[in-house]
């Protein structure tokens, strides 16, 4: 019984969760302000190269980006 049990919740929880993405944005930027760090948040190159100016780093392709537009769970394709 117990097995059946958790199964059915294993399966319920293995459907309820979202699939993974990749990541939305193409550009990221290697700030160097002590530690580098990474900021993947820029949809353009301009928006990258803007916030490095001034405090140094570089702008860098995001290896996790694929290209494709993010869908939101009501707008999925059936």
């Amino acid at each position: 019984m117990r097995v059946v049990l958790i199964a059915a919740i294993s399966l319920f929880l293995g459907s309820a969760l979202d699939t993974a993405r990749a990541d939305p944005y193409p550009w990221c930027a290697l700030l160097n302000m002590g530690d580098a760090s990474y900021n993947c948040y820029f949809s353009t190159l301009q928006q990258c190269q803007a916030t490095v100016s001034g405090v140094g780093g570089m702008c860098l392709p995001n290896q996790f980006y694929d290209g494709r537009p993010l869908s939101s769970p009501s707008r999925r394709p059936s």
